[in-house]
Order: structure tokens, then C-alpha cells, then sequence
């Protein structure tokens, strides 16, 4: 199977016996039979695992020190013939010193050795009194050494099948410049730590932050692997606290505090990784000045382990895909913070375009859906923080050839309750006159029908805002404009859009959390707002332009143009990380699972790409308004493509 970009990693903590290095070395090996099983690429185990970190002053005798080097080519030896590379922590001898070192091997070879550069001697520590810093290897032009023809330097970067990597040893993350920051820039797309990291209260959740940011810098994978249960309790507990984070997002977290050995995995993306530092231009300079990081880059050594294990991704997925990319997940308390804050974006966007332009009115189209529903509820909390009075917010219903009479009532109740102007004024007359101008004749249910109400409607608008010395906000939202599901000149042209970086998913989570949380104080009315903003969601998404069928709803979006989550999920992964066709009809399927069938989802997805690059002309003339998250497609700011570009490059 195709690897889209992924490698499969793991953190290894095996519970250890105390300067026991045969009891040590048979638990690691039986851990890298369990990670072979698994079909890991890249296995990493805590700092001086093999010696155990606690051993104080018996790294001092020689008995140790040789003891863990036989155990150590053991390990060693137990790789071959394995399609995975092993990072283990020993204490390693050189020119008469000891130091605290990564080994890498893989194949039954070491591939090289990374000694810790940051030597902890404060508190609890007294490193500094058994070990020798890595930093020897980095001082005048010495940079590596030799130590039995492998190579021992802090400057190593490891190719494991498609993936980079470097080293850094736990103090060397807590530091104010940490190695993996200059490891990142001079090209590891994934950071492992070997660390004996112990607990005190409050110590995981700052560890677990330094791990997160770090990976966010650094816009890389980080495995990150602690001691586990058998070093010395004399004065310390080793709760096993082992993490996986990928660009700031938890992929797998150890359970602490056990007494047995254990092994988290992830699948991390490193094509996606390649893609966000290659879009993020200010990635690569390390100095204000303009240093580049290729400069750094030179004092590095690349050392070529081998390939990746053949993993098959389909069978198992060490990694969770959200299928609503764009709505706020995790806790009730974070998702109401998050929609607090898309909503107070687009709050203080139009605050701002009204006091810029001095203007105390504004005119809306409401529909009665989603997308003009939460237009109007932005709109009103922007009157409101402004102290201008709401009957300055002038709604306008325009009921067409396909109104119905549920978005009709809906429309209607939620400006009563809103306490709005509101005004009400029928394209019908107006769209049949234009019909008899340009000899169309009305049976015939086409673009032309559907359109020429869209245009209707938005000059009414204009015109509206002209008597009113207001300002017309748009309502069109961000899925709407990635398909071209928008009529030209007609409801894609407003001037302030305020949901045009919002997702229509996020459209539907918003208006539900407005309901609920009362963020919008009703005025008036004889229905509850959040029943009216309920119904409203559950309402089917539709333009309403082609003729209701016993006063309901004919026409609905998503039967025409497709699901709108697995359009919001396309444009999320195509946009953010450059995802192929290939690779994004894959994690539908993981996201999805048996929702929609890989042939569903491949129609849908081609349809997505055919719509997105036929209509780019139309998102290159948009309004202004907020971008609200990661992704936007203003041609002034995130998304600059021709309008001519051509699509069957993208097609399946």
C-alpha cells in the first residue's frame, strides 16, 4: 500500500532493574519484537535505558560502563534482519570520558551516536558529576569523531526511509535554545528525546506543554520517551511520561504510573510536515539578520539508516482523523470558547468597516438558513457593542420562485426576536418582467432561472443600502466559494462579507451555539429564539430558486453539489496541507469510515476539484471580510490561483 507521507513511530518504556543491564537489555528486545509486529519505522527508548538513569556513582566503575556496551551491541545485534531503526540510552566511553548518549542502530549496525549536549546540575541532578557534555564535539571545528568507525557528534541527522530525524536528550528540551530547534532548521522533520524525566506535582502538564510547543516551532514530529517503573525510588518516582506530537497536536500519550512495559505508536506525517515548512517562508532563516538555516545545515552529518518498515496503513492507523476539520473540538468548555472566539472575529471585523466608514445602518438579506441567520446574529452583536441602536439593521426577506413557507416563518420570527427593521419585498414580479425582456420563458428551470433571482435580490440590497446611507453585509460562507455554489454578481458580491472564511460545518455549529449560549440577547417576539435558531439548523440547506413542492422545500444543496462535510474536509486538507486527490480520498475513508463509500467519496472529491478550479473567477473579485481560521481564500491575502488553471491534474 502507498505510504502518503506517513512513518510509523513509537516510544518505548520498558520497566528496568537498576544497573541490571541483562534484565534491561531482554525487555528492550523483547520491545522492539512487539514494535517489528506492529510495523514501526522508528522505535525510540528512554535516556540510559540500557544502565538504568539512576545508577549515581556506579557509572564510575568500569564493571558498568562495560557491562551496558556488551548489552548494548546485544541490542544491536537483535536488529538484524529488522526493518526498523532502534534508538537506545547508554552511557558511551570516549577519550576518557563518559557520556550520555543516543545510540542509533538499525540492520544490526550502529549507525551512530548522539551524546546530551545540556548537563543537568541543579536540584535533584548531579549529572554534570558522572558525564561529559556532548558540547566537546561542537567546539572550534571539531564536530564529530570516530568511536569505532561510527560517528559520535550532537550534529547527526538520520534518514529512516522517508523520514529525517535528530536527537536531543531531556535536558536539552528545557533549555533556552534547544538543540532541536537548530536540528529542525537544518533539516529533521521528526525530533526524538531520550529522557528520565521525573515527577513532581505539576511537572507532566509543564512537560507535556514544552513537548507541544516545541513540536510547533519546530513544525516537526516529536517522540518524546521517559523512564518507566524500576529506577530508583531512593528520592525520586519515574512515572513512564512518554508523548507523541506532531506540529503541536497530541498523537499518543503513555498511561504513567504503571509497573508494566509499555509502547505508544503513532502514524506521523512528514509529507505534511514538508508542505507546511515549505509554504511557511520565515522558517528556514535562524538569525534576524537573515542567516539561512542552509549556512547551519553544513556542520550537520546526514547518516542513512535504512528503509522503512512496509507498513500497511489501510489495515492499522495509529492516528485519528477529524472529520469536521473546521468545527471547534475537545471539551464542551473549548468548544464554546473556540466559537466565542470565530464569532468575536467576525464581530470586530464589522465593527470596524462601520466605524471607519461612519455608518450607523446596515442592510441584510435573510433567507431563513444558516448563513444569513448567523450574518444577521454578527451583525446585531456588532450594533450592539457599538451602541447603535438594532432598528438600524434593516432585513430584508425576498421570496422567490421557491420560498418556502418553514424559511419564510423562520426568517420572519428570528427579526422579530431580534428586534430589527425588517421589510419584505417578493423577487417574483420583477424576476417575470425580466424573464419577458430577455425572451426566457419561465418553464424552463435553469441556470438562467435560478440566477436571475440571486441578481434580483442582491440589487434590491444595494439599492436598499443607497436609500439607507447603509452598508450591505454578505452572507455567502466559505464552502459556498471554494465550489462556486454562488451566483456572479449576484449573492457573491456584498460590501463587508463576514462568513467568507467561515466553512459552512462551522456556519452550522455556530448558529446551534448561539442558541444555547444567548450570546444575542432576544428583544421581542412570541418565539423562543433558541427555538427559532434550533429549527433553523435542522433546517435542509437550499437556495429555495427553483418552485416548492406543496410549500416545502424542492431543491436541496447537497443532493446537487454533494455533502458539505466531505467538501469542508476536502478543502481543509487540499488547502492547509497540499494533499494529493489520492492521499485525501484515503483519510476520507478513515474519517468517514462506512458514512459514505470510497465510490461516493471519489465522485464527490473529483466534483470538489472540477467545481474548485472552474470557479476560481469568482473568488478573485470577492468582497473584503475577517479571515476567521487556518484556511481563507480571499485573493488578497491566503489563495492566489489562476482562473484558468486547469483541474485534471487532480483528478482520480
Amino acid at each position: 500500500m502507498k505510504d502518503f507521507g506517513y512513518i510509523r513511530v513509537a516510544a518505548a518504556s520498558p520497566r528496568v532493574k537498576v544497573a541490571d543491564v541483562e534484565f534491561n537489555r531482554d525487555r528492550t528486545c523483547e520491545l522492539i519484537d512487539k514494535a517489528v509486529e506492529q510495523e514501526v519505522s522508528l522505535l525510540v527508548f528512554p535516556e540510559l535505558g540500557i544502565s538504568g538513569y539512576t545508577c549515581g556513582d556506579l557509572f564510575g566503575t568500569s564493571t558498568l560502563v562495560e557491562k551496558s556496551e556488551a548489552a548494548l551491541r546485544q541490542v544491536c545485534e537483535h536488529t538484524a534482519g529488522k526493518p526498523i531503526t532502534v534508538v537506545v540510552g547508554a552511557p558511551v566511553r570516549y577519550n576518557d570520558k563518559l557520556y550520555n548518549c543516543a545510540v542509533i542502530m538499525y540492520g544490526g549496525q550502529i549507525k551512530g551516536i548522539v551524546p546530551k549536549i545540556y548537563l543537568p546540575t541543579y536540584n535533584e541532578f548531579y549529572e554534570a558529576r558522572w558525564f561529559a557534555s556532548g558540547a566537546d564535539f561542537l567546539s572550534g571545528n571539531v564536530h564529530s569523531e570516530k568511536l569505532g568507525g561510527v560517528t559520535i557528534s550532537p550534529n547527526l541527522l538520520f534518514e529512516a526511509g522517508g523520514a529525517c530525524f535528530a536527537i536531543e536528550i531531556c535536558e536539552d528540551l528545557w533549555t533556552p535554545l534547544p538543540p532541536s530547534s537548530f536540528h529542525s532548521v537544518a533539516g529533521a522533520q521528526l525530533i526524538v528525546n531520550l529522557s528520565a524525566s521525573n515527577e513532581v506535582l505539576l511537572k507532566h502538564t509543564y512537560r507535556k506543554n514544552l513537548v507541544c510547543e516545541q513540536s510547533a516551532h519546530t513544525l516537526t514530529g516529536y517522540i518524546y520517551c521517559s523512564s518507566n517503573y524500576g529506577e530508583s525510588t531512593q528520592d525520586l518516582v519515574y512515572g513512564g511520561s512518554s508523548l507523541i506530537y506532531e506540529n503541536g497536536t497530541l498523537m499518543a500519550e503513555m498511561e504513567r504510573f504503571t509497573s508494566d512495559s509499555q509502547m505508544i505508536v503513532a502514524d506521523l506525517d512528514v509529507e505534511k510536515l514538508s508542505i507546511l515548512r515549505q509554504k511557511q517562508s520565515s522558517f528556514f532563516y535562524i538569525t534576524p539578520d537573515g542567516t539561512k538555516a542552509c549556512t547551519y545545515a553544513q556542520l550537520y552529518t546526514r547518516v542513512a539508516c535504512g528503509p522503512s518498515a512496509p507498513t500497511d496503513f489501510g489495515k492499522a492507523f495509529f492516528r485519528y482523523i477529524e472529520p469536521h476539520p473546521f468545527v471547534p473540538a475537545g471539551s464542551p468548555v473549548d468548544m464554546r470558547e473556540r466559537c466565542q472566539e470565530v464569532f468575536n472575529i467576525q464581530v470586530q471585523g464589522l465593527c470596524s468597516r462601520l466605524e471607519h466608514l461612519n455608518m450607523k445602518n446596515a442592510v441584510i438579506g435573510i433567507s431563513g438558513g444558516l448563513d444569513s441567520t448567523l450574518a444577521l446574529l454578527v451583525t446585531v452583536r456588532a450594533f450592539d457593542r457599538l451602541g447603535l441602536s438594532r432598528k438600524g439593521i434593516l432585513g430584508v426577506t425576498m421570496p422567490g420562485l421557491g420560498t418556502s413557507e418553514r424559511t419564510r416563518s423562520n426568517a420572519d420570527d428570528l427579526m422579530e426576536a431580534l428586534g430589527i427593521s425588517s421589510k419584505q419585498i417578493s423577487v417574483v414580479p420583477a424576476v417575470e418582467q425580466h424573464f419577458r425582456d430577455i425572451g426566457h420563458d419561465p418553464s424552463v428551470i435553469d441556470a438562467t432561472y435560478e440566477n436571475s433571482q440571486a441578481r434580483e435580490r442582491t440589487q434590491i440590497l444595494m439599492d436598499l443600502a443607497n436609500q439607507t446611507g447603509g452598508l450591505v453585509v454578505g452572507t455567502g460562507d466559505l464552502s459556498e466559494l471554494a465550489l462556486g455554489w454562488c451566483t456572479y454578481n449576484g449573492d457573491h458580491m456584498s460590501m463587508y462579507a463576514v462568513n467568507a472564511s467561515v466553512p459552512k460545518t462551522l456556519v452550522r455549529s455556530l448558529c446551534s451555539w448561539a442558541g444555547e449560549s444567548g450570546i444575542v440577547a432576544a428583544k421581542t417576539g412570541e418565539r423562543d429564539i433558541r427555538d427559532i435558531l434550533a429549527d433553523i439548523v435542522a433546517t435542509p440547506i437550499s437556495p429555495e430558486l427553483t418552485p416548492a413542492k406543496d410549500g416545502e422545500i424542492a431543491q436541496l444543496t447537497e443532493d446537487l453539489v454533494g455533502p458539505y462535510e466531505l467538501h469542508d474536509f476536502f478543502l481543509y486538507h487540499f488547502f492547509r496541507f497540499g494533499a494529493s486527490p489520492e492521499k485525501i480520498l484515503f483519510l476520507s475513508g478513515k474519517a468517514f469510515g462506512d458514512k459514505y463509500s470510497e465510490e461516493v467519496r471519489k465522485h464527490w472529491l473529483t466534483h470538489f476539484f472540477r467545481r474548485f478550479f472552474g470557479q476560481q473567477f469568482k473568488r478573485s473579485c470577492l468582497p473584503d471580510g475577517p479571515k476567521v481560521g487556518s484556511v481563507s481564500l480571499s485573493p488578497r491575502g491566503d489563495w492566489r490561483m489562476p482562473s484558468d488553471a486547469q483541474w485534471k491534474l487532480f483528478g482520480l
